[in-house]
């Protein structure tokens, strides 16, 4: 008798497999719909979770925070005005001027006091460039009453609508701004207010007030220095690789400076990306696990069903690695085609979310992480990667099991089974 070839075997093991699994359609078509089910909650929940986070870092680097940070060493633990740094020198700004680098600005940002003529409160003062802020921060682009502002030198103050409200003031009125100087004596100077910005989370409203730049230098007897210069990527999640050069350039500076991606700067936010990692592969494994029982189940009833048929194989010939191989192949079907309607099926269904899901009724509980209204479902090739790698894995391992035992069977006895 000639041997038969691997390939020639394999072949005819698959189109056994393949037939074997639809001997008893139902119980395969249950099984797949599990998988399937399974599947698409895996990616479907994945997707809307890593949507949140990323909501919340991209809701927090647009809120003055940016992907890197140049400071004076100590401002972070004391953030005022004697804490200040020069402009970036040439050789900095060639660096901050790299292919690497979208955009970036220099800020003067100090804690005042906003006075009305019915109020006064605690704010954060933040001096910008207008023209080299607007693609780093929300602020240009959430004015809704008034304008923004003209120039470094524009002589107006934005302020919140909740900030507005508190003060009870309004655009066009006049407010007070009191601050320390580097001597440690008070400021002030009167602002008109031209512009009236709304945020989500609108707690931030209440926390910044927003003048020119050189407007506030000016006012704060600081001459040219800064309070820290924030630098834009392309990715956040690439913030640690766009501080390096930086870093490396701002070591060889004649003062000292502290640059920071936005990692460093909100350790709790910054935790969240690999948290997020490890909740996935979590998330994916529990699921699959209680499915697994499912397919050990499926597989070992079919191997049950089969046991004379599988006694009859062994006695023509047919070596045990055969029909190991023909139960894993038949496992394989399930968890290919499972694995493809689940991952398809989760793409169907969040594409028509992808312009953002209305979650406004639960606003307050998200503004206290930091999260908008509005949650956008994020879809990672990735996280799909992992799930179908992982499904394959544990499926591949639980039926091992019913493989193994099929495998076993002593065709004599297999023959005789009633």
């Amino acid at each position: 008798m000639m041997p038969v070839s691997p390939f020639k075997l394999s072949g005819v093991l698959w189109v056994l497999a393949w037939r074997n699994l639809w001997r008893n359609y139902r119980r395969t078509l249950i099984m797949l719909t599990a998988i399937a089910v399974g599947v698409w909650a895996m990616i479907f929940l994945t997707a809307m979770m890593r949507g949140m986070v990323d909501d919340m870092v991209r809701g927090s680097t647009s809120t003055l925070l940016g992907h890197v940070q140049l400071h004076h060493p100590q401002y972070r633990d004391d953030p005022n005005i004697v804490n200040s740094m020069p402009p970036p020198s040439t050789s900095l700004q060639q660096a901050l001027n790299s292919e690497s680098v979208v955009a970036w600005t220099t800020r003067v940002r100090v804690p005042a006091v906003i006075s009305s003529e019915r109020e006064t409160t605690g704010i954060t003062l933040v001096g910008i460039d207008p023209e080299s802020e607007r693609p780093l921060s929300f602020i240009a682009h959430k004015i809704t009453e008034g304008r923004y502002l003209e120039s470094p030198n524009d002589r107006g103050v934005i302020l919140g609508k909740r900030l507005v409200d508190k003060l009870e003031t309004r655009l066009g009125k006049r407010v007070v701004l009191m601050s320390q100087d580097p001597d440690n004596n008070v400021v002030d100077r009167g602002f008109r207010v031209v512009g009236i910005y709304r945020s989500d989370p609108s707690m931030i409203e209440e926390q910044f007030a927003f003048v020119g730049r050189t407007t506030a230098q000016g006012f704060l007897h600081m001459g040219e220095q800064i309070s820290e210069v924030e630098v834009l990527g392309s990715d956040y999640r690439q913030a640690k690789s766009l501080a390096v050069p930086l870093r490396q350039t701002a070591n060889n500076e004649t003062v000292p400076i502290e640059v920071l991606s936005w990692t460093e700067i909100d350790r709790y936010l910054g935790s969240m990306l690999p948290m997020m990692d490890g909740f996935v592969l979590v998330w994916i494994i529990v699921v699959f696990t209680a499915l697994s029982f499912g397919l050990v189940n499926t597989l070992a009833m079919a191997v049950f069903e089969r046991v004379r048929e599988i006694g009859l194989m062994q006695a023509l010939g047919m070596k045990p690695q055969a029909i190991m191989l023909q139960v894993l192949f038949e496992s394989i079907f399930l968890l290919v085609i499972g694995l493809v309607i689940g991952n398809l099926s989760a793409w169907l269904t969040i594409l028509p979310l992808q312009s953002g899901i209305d979650i406004s009724v639960v606003a307050q509980g998200l503004e206290m992480g930091g999260m908008s209204s509005m949650l956008y479902p994020s879809l990672q090739i990735e996280d799909m990667i992992l799930a179908t790698v992982v499904v394959l894995l544990l499926g591949m391992g639980a039926s091992l099991l019913p493989a193994w035992r099929a495998a076993r069977l002593d065709p004599i006895k297999a023959l005789t089974k009633h």
